[in-house]
């Protein structure tokens, strides 16, 4: 499938990011379909970075929304600064006769605005209250949103791509849901993962990345862990091990010099985020240890 008004190719693989195939399709049709491209999945998997990713493939702007636990959908659209106003008003400033002058623009005005089309993210959509994408419903289908304060009605000069990403700390409401084209980003195996090593740490020594990959997937098979390593941390253990010029054989814990007898790979800071999972992972090699 192609993607509408972004030329016969559409996205796909680019020199710093590793898609699926499955994943290159939803991208394309969601373009096509002109509806938000939802993305949900672990935490680094690659989810913000491939709103960028197709930015720069498509040669697009993006423009990015990054949500937090206190972020409400107005601010999406535009903030009235009534303080700023009160101010200037007491001061005699002459600003204050044109209420413009106190309207901040938020992300979605901006990507409405531009001169192009853009590529617009918004970044872990569920960190928000649960009413946060119903309150965004009616301007994401329309692509418009009315100023009260000016009276002026903002409407999109070009429609965006829309890309939403979702940890799936909670459940979006249904009515977001049918609005938009979703994809489910699968946690990489083996051969995905070596493709992905490849494109950030080329020329990597093989033994290396083959012992690498098969400690963390160990680690990421461990029951009980609180926080499995991502993607992400794999690439930055890796570098780390690059960059101290470990054999391969010292990535396994039993000949590690800081893990040995423990379970623990050398440098797993980098893969292993809390104490409860350090203690995991020691204490089940512990067992393992006492059964031979």
């Amino acid at each position: 499938m192609t993607a509408a008004g972004t030329g016969a190719r559409g996205f796909g693989s680019t020199a710093d990011y590793v898609a699926s195939d499955g994943l290159a399709e939803a991208v394309n049709a969601a373009v096509a379909l002109e509806r938000p491209l939802l993305v949900k999945g672990e935490p680094g998997t690659g989810k913000t970075e491939l709103a960028r990713q197709v930015a720069q493939s498509l040669g697009l702007p993006i423009v990015e929304w990054v949500v937090k636990s206190t972020t409400r959908a107005q601010q999406g659209l535009y903030e009235y600064d009534a303080v700023s106003r009160l101010r200037d008003s007491q001061l005699g400033d002459a600003r204050v006769s044109d209420v413009s002058n106190y309207i901040r623009r938020g992300k979605l005005w901006q990507a409405f605005a531009a001169e192009t089309r853009t590529v617009l993210l918004i970044d872990e959509i569920d960190k928000a209250d649960i009413e946060f994408p119903n309150d965004l419903l009616q301007e994401l289908d329309r692509m418009e949103f009315h100023v009260y304060e000016t009276g002026e009605t903002i409407r999109a000069r070009h429609r965006p791509v829309i890309v939403i990403t979702s940890n799936n700390e909670k459940e979006l409401p249904d009515a977001f849901l049918r609005r938009c084209f979703f994809h489910y980003i699968r946690f990489p195996d083996a051969e995905m993962l070596r493709a992905i090593v490849e494109v950030h740490h080329p020329g990597l020594r093989q033994d290396l990345t083959e012992a690498a990959l098969e400690v963390f997937f160990g680690l990421r098979e461990t029951p009980g862990l609180k926080k499995k390593p991502s993607t992400s941390e794999l690439l930055d253990w890796l570098r780390l091990l690059a960059a101290a010029d470990l054999p391969a054989g010292a990535l396994r814990p039993t000949e590690g010099p800081q893990g040995a007898g423990a379970g623990l790979p050398p440098l797993y800071g980098a893969l292993l985020k809390n104490e409860q999972d350090i203690a995991t992972v020691e204490r089940l090699a512990a067992l393992a240890r006492m059964r031979r």
